[in-house]
């Protein structure tokens, strides 16, 4: 370590232990404990040990917050407000994120051990962005007259739900509650947000900003808690009309039979993946697609749900493709997550940790060949960390080729043909996103057409903006995050017709 990047560290680790931290509930505009008094604890991924007791709300905790939300609703405070009176709300809101981008983003790597530099460049800009990107575009969604006969006159138009409970996941706790949070406000509907139990504390300064900015109290909740006890009793809850929910498959089943068992409320599901990159023999540039292979595996410590975490490679290039790969691995060795320096931090609990060793040893169990990584290391931090893991000779049908890892393990499978590279690709339950690297224009065509798959990459990976949707086919789930499709989820549409007099 460099002695610059060593006075870095230490300039981030003593804002850290400077730093106020949330720990209650932010319901009607104040923060509060949690009726019971129960809390949970908060652990730092990087050391193990407890940041924070956070108030664990149950469902008294939840019927007041959807009440308050309700309230807020029904007296129009935030619904009848005119679209660019939110829109510029959600601009303050944008701005303040960004003048608390240090702090929020300290946050986040406390809670979930990514690298402060990521956080920074990647999680609080993005949210800042998505709160901007909705408070521009409120005003800008129009309704509409339909073309019925000169005795009438018919108005379609949008109309909010209601109370919308949005449920987010913790590896991009801000990230992904924005977008969320930021559809539903700038459609005038109340939202009640539920961070994951293990990064609650973003969310909960988001409440108290929101408030800064301008939104009214009741309009944005933050109610923390496990799945268990406070995801159900929102999930079950017959005075929310829309729950927006992103995380595992498993948990997503769930809030669809809440829904069923309840009022029938509307469920939105961005779930698991599990992305095939594939590389044909023709691709333009093998360094650089090695480079965005291990970028898609690795960054965010694997923990994402468009992970590349199927490589596909066409025989005929795969052996120097993976030598490329490997000297890209290299780079990912974790580190400590408030070095900016450090390109790969820890996994976000001991629960996860286990799980990804326990996908390593069944790979191992089914003949894949490990290549690099496969351990724990950094062990003697407290924290849990994993090295930079690849296998090869994977079989599409093996355990580490179907289930979903979230974390830095990659599954390498090679194809003969644009035929078995199709089927390899296509064969999963999920359909999140997938990439391909080819020079030939008329296969990029022809193979992303035919990918199922929500968003396909052409000779890059992750890329895009809040300009297209997100979201997936089959187990992936269903409905769109980002761009204007986004606020489709949290609208209804409403017929008037009118018979005019002669």
């Amino acid at each position: 370590m460099t002695q610059a990047t060593h006075e870095d560290r230490e300039r981030w680790a003593e804002r850290a232990r400077r730093l106020t931290l949330p720990c209650g509930l932010f319901v009607d505009g104040a923060m509060c404990q949690a009726l019971s008094g129960e809390t949970l604890p908060v652990y730092n991924p990087a050391t193990g040990t407890v940041l924070a007791q956070m108030a664990l709300a149950g469902k008294e905790d939840v019927d007041r917050a959807v009440a308050g939300a309700r309230a807020a609703f029904a007296d129009g405070r935030w619904r009848k407000v005119s679209p660019r009176e939110r829109g510029r709300r959600l601009l303050h809101l944008a701005a303040l994120l960004e003048a608390h981008r240090d702090e929020l983003a300290l946050l986040e790597t406390l809670c979930v051990g990514k690298p402060i530099a990521d956080s920074l460049a990647v999680d609080l800009r993005a949210a800042a962005r998505t709160f901007a990107w909705y408070g521009e575009a409120a005003d800008k969604v129009y309704d509409q007259l339909a073309p019925v006969p000169p005795e009438a006159l018919a108005m379609v138009t949008r109309e909010p739900l209601g109370v919308v409970a949005a449920v987010v996941p913790w590896n991009f706790p801000l990230h992904m509650a924005a977008w969320k949070v930021a559809p539903a406000l700038a459609t005038g509907n109340s939202v009640v947000l539920k961070p994951a139990e293990q990064s609650p504390l973003s969310a909960l300064r988001l409440g108290e900003l929101a408030m800064e900015a301008g939104i009214p109290p009741g309009v944005l909740q933050v109610v923390c808690g496990d799945g268990p006890t406070t995801g159900a009793a929102l999930g079950l809850h017959d005075d929310v009309d829309c729950v927006a929910f992103t995380g595992s498959t498993e948990v997503g089943k769930l809030f669809l039979g809440y829904a069923g068992a309840s009022n029938m409320k509307r469920v939105w599901l961005e779930c698991g993946g599990k992305t095939a990159h594939v590389v044909f023999a023709d691709c333009p540039d093998l360094s650089r697609a090695a480079a965005a292979a291990a970028d898609a595996i690795f960054f965010n410590q694997g923990e994402m749900c468009s992970a590349g975490s199927r490589l596909l490679l066409d025989a005929a290039i795969a052996s120097p493709f993976l030598e490329l790969l490997m000297e890209q691995a290299r780079r990912y060795e974790p580190g400590d997550p408030l070095d900016p320096a450090t390109r790969m931090g820890a996994l976000v609990s001991a629960a996860q940790l286990e799980r990804v060793l326990g996908s390593i040893r069944q790979a191992q169990a089914d003949g894949a060949r490990l290549l690099t990584g496969g351990r724990q290391c950094r062990q003697e931090t407290g924290g849990w960390f994993v090295a930079p893991t690849i296998f090869d000779g994977v079989e599409p049908r093996s355990v580490l080729a179907q289930e979903e890892v979230f974390g830095p393990v990659l599954a390498v499978l090679s194809f003969r043909g644009e035929a078995e590279a199709l089927a390899i690709a296509n064969g999963t339950l999920y359909g999140l996103a997938a990439a391909v690297w080819t020079a030939d224009l008329n296969r990029a065509h022809r193979f992303a057409r035919e990918l199922r798959a929500g968003t396909v990459w052409v000779n890059c990976f992750e890329e895009g903006d809040m300009t297209v949707p997100f979201g997936g086919f089959g187990h992936s789930g269903f409905g769109r995050d980002k761009s204007l499709h986004a606020l489709d989820k949290y609208t209804d549409l409403k017929t008037t017709w009118m018979a005019l007099a002669p």
